[in-house]
């Protein structure tokens, strides 16, 4: 680190990424979707006027905007789109974090990335039985609430009352629903962003929509709140989205049948899996994401971890709180199988 640094930055901890290695790994440690955007995206990739490069795409992002509003029912004044999930909860921080900020104990490990960065006064409520969080934690809260349901690294989802009940609790909060996997088997809180005017949804097509690469999220709530985030946008990158990214994810929304035809051969493969650890002495968290959670029924996550890795699959150890288990991305059905005769010749 130089000593131009902003001494505010210098003892920042940074968000570590999953590995990202070569291909001669079966990668299932970064919770990615294993099969191919559809082919209405690959075809908008073909034709993402490549030509017009040279002009600026649509800072409004006015067609994916509308094809949204169109999927989800509201209106485009109640969308927001920008590059990745993890923008727009970074404006969430900044616009709505100035008495602090609510989020589990165990949860994505952003939020105290972004918290630390802001100069945001962090509190955690406590993990409950089976890594569940309890709503009443977060009643009153008097300051922003953030959720990620299904939960960031247990998979495990907080019943569609319980999320309704942490909002009807904090009139004077925001409260961010972040559902980066509800695609997987959870149930959105979507209609409550008609009903209450204090609550966003943040999704990604990172996981549901195969679409990592191109960095595209998007918020939905009321047009007031969603007016608070595009003042940061736009006060900070307002071409985020770019024109091919932008394409895609117009594309996308449209094919929703081939993604959640995916989304379900995935929480079928999840189950599957799951089923199969379970039967092997493995402890699990009741996941709706498109991952498991698990404790090896020998040894420890970490050197599980390591000869998992020395036969070609990458898994997640995360450490801290979760250092007995492992984060497992659902691959391939095919892959699933190899990684389980990798564990029985362990």
């Amino acid at each position: 680190m130089s000593r131009f640094m902003n001494p505010r930055y210098a003892e920042l901890e940074e968000y570590v990424p999953g590995e990202q290695p070569g291909g001669e790994f079966i990668k299932l440690n970064a919770n990615e979707n294993p099969y191919p955007p559809s082919p209405a995206v690959l075809e908008a990739l073909r034709g993402a006027e490549g030509s017009s490069l040279n002009m600026y795409p649509d800072a409004a992002c006015r067609a994916l905007d509308a094809a949204l509003a169109e999927r989800l029912g509201l209106e485009p004044e109640n969308i927001l789109c920008a590059n990745g999930s993890d923008d727009i909860l970074n404006f969430c921080f900044m616009a709505f974090g100035e008495n602090g900020a609510l989020f589990p104990e165990i949860t994505y490990g952003f939020y105290e990335v972004f918290c630390a960065l802001h100069g945001i006064a962090e509190r955690r409520a406590p993990m409950h039985a089976g890594l569940t969080l309890d709503p009443a934690d977060y009643f009153d809260a008097g300051c922003l609430v953030v959720i990620a349901n299904p939960n960031a690294q247990t998979g495990v989802e907080m019943p569609l009352a319980g999320v309704e009940a942490i909002v009807k609790n904090n009139p004077g909060n925001v409260v961010v629903v972040d559902e980066a996997y509800v695609a997987f088997g959870g149930t959105s809180a979507l209609p409550l962003t008609k009903k209450y005017p204090n609550v966003l949804v943040v999704r990604t097509f990172s996981k549901s929509r195969s679409m990592a690469g191109a960095r595209l999220g998007f918020a939905a709530g009321p047009a007031e709140l969603i007016a608070d985030l595009k003042k940061l946008k736009y006060s900070t990158n307002p071409y985020s989205v770019n024109r091919t990214a932008l394409a895609a994810g117009v594309a996308a929304v449209r094919d929703n049948d081939y993604y959640e035809a995916n989304c379900a051969k995935i929480a079928e493969t999840r189950d599957k899996f799951a089923e199969s650890l379970k039967n092997r002495g493995w402890v699990l968290t009741d996941s709706k994401a498109n991952f498991v959670l698990a404790k090896p029924a020998k040894g420890g996550a970490k050197d599980m971890q390591a000869a998992l890795k020395g036969h070609g699959f990458l898994v997640r150890y995360l450490g801290g709180a979760l250092a007995d288990y492992l984060r497992i991305t659902m691959g391939t059905p095919e892959q699933m199988e190899a990684l389980l005769a990798a564990i029985d010749g362990l």
